[in-house]
């Protein structure tokens, strides 16, 4: 195995800032994007991790590099990976040479500027459970900034063009050397002079001011699918904020709110809702003819015998799915209507049916009541 003093081309004697610094130089030089053999640069990369912590230096120069294999794991690793696997070589380049390096260990070349885009935008529709139901199309008021046309974004005067930054070279972000416990590492910011865009505009457009956008107000029609539920939001994809000069736009996001109905409860795709029948028709049985949230009427059947608090189901009449398909159901609960202001011919009947059903009516001494409160009195 090579001496690792020898891949640095240090002696022994080496102090840590002389490390790094042949660190830095081999790296570049033996790095495979950079034309160099891989294995040759993971074996200086290797060298720097050993020596560069005290106590594996001081294991490798008394018993050689087998030494250190039991020995911290990572110990000397400042970048996040350890002295076995070199998944994090990206990160020393970084910290040793800065993002505009010029390459990187995945091969492809320099991290390219990304442009910021511009922010993302919200907007509240209200909609009744019908429009829930069926689908809806609105128009929604939209205020944002939006690329200038007279620039066509650019931020540019016409007859010119953006140059790039002078500060941070075009790269949108400009190289900072901090101190850590571990040395000094390069960090990235984003450009003050350009605000992160990498461009200069020395003739700007007289419309945005250099902007390459205006604020601007408009309507957009917005289609909204059937079945949604409150709070939910639908994606308008570049209809947000435009970015500045030329950078891409923002999304538009509609969100839903769902107004309360004053019959129907929804449960998911269920909707629930109150029925009123007679005695004589929950008794009896019969048949009713009930309105549907978008707009329809159906026919309800009632058996006989119906109670208080049972459910009568209507097959797909409640919300579709979202985005449309098929629909849930819809449920009617009983509720049993006790006549009151009855005339004599109407109770003369109601207590010949209940003298036929073994009832007894509760004249005073005869209820069941009555005769529990007189078993207390006695």
């Amino acid at each position: 195995m090579s001496d690792l003093y020898e891949l640095l081309d240090l002696p022994r004697s080496a102090s840590a800032d002389d490390l790094k610094r042949a660190y830095r130089r081999k790296a570049r030089e033996h790095h495979p994007d950079a034309g160099g053999d891989e294995d040759t640069f993971k074996a200086v990369t290797h060298a720097y991790q050993v020596l560069s912590d005290p106590e594996r230096r001081a294991r490798y120069d008394r018993f050689g590099d087998d030494g250190t294999s039991n020995g911290r794991s990572g110990a000397s690793d400042p970048f996040g990976f350890g002295a076995g696997g070199f998944g994090g070589i990206d990160d020393v380049i970084d910290a040793f040479f800065g993002q505009a390096a010029g390459f990187r260990s995945g091969g492809g070349g320099g991290r390219a500027r990304r442009q910021q885009p511009g922010r993302d935008v919200l907007v509240v529709v209200e909609l009744t459970l019908e429009e829930v139901v069926t689908g809806v199309s609105r128009d929604v008021e939209v205020d944002v900034p939006r690329a200038c046309e007279t620039c066509d974004g650019s931020g540019a005067a016409d007859g010119t063009a953006p140059t790039a930054c002078t500060t941070c070279g075009g790269a949108g972000q400009v190289q900072r050397v901090v101190r850590t416990a571990f040395g000094q590492l390069a960090t990235a910011a984003p450009c003050e002079a350009c605000r992160g865009t990498g461009r200069s505009v020395g003739d700007p457009c007289g419309d945005c001011a250099g902007e390459g956008r205006r604020q601007t107000n408009r309507t957009m029609r917005v289609d909204i699918p059937a079945g949604l539920e409150d709070g939910d939001r639908i994606p308008v994809r570049g209809e947000g904020e435009a970015g500045r000069q030329g950078a891409p736009a923002g999304d538009l996001y509609v969100q839903v709110r769902v107004a309360e109905h004053e019959v129907f409860e929804r449960d998911g795709r269920t909707l629930a809702a109150e029925v009123t029948v007679s005695v004589a028709q929950a008794a009896l049985g019969t048949t009713l003819t009930v309105p549907t949230v978008d707009g329809g009427d159906v026919e309800v059947p009632v058996p006989a015998g119906t109670q208080p608090g049972d459910v009568l189901t209507v097959r797909r009449a409640g919300v579709p799915m979202r985005g449309g398909g098929r629909r849930g159901d819809m449920e009617l609960v009983v509720r049993v209507e006790v006549p009151t202001g009855l005339d004599a011919r109407q109770r003369e009947l109601l207590t010949e049916l209940a003298a036929a059903r073994g009832e007894t009516l509760g004249e005073r001494g005869q209820g069941p009541l009555s005769r529990l409160r007189d078993a207390f009195q006695r």
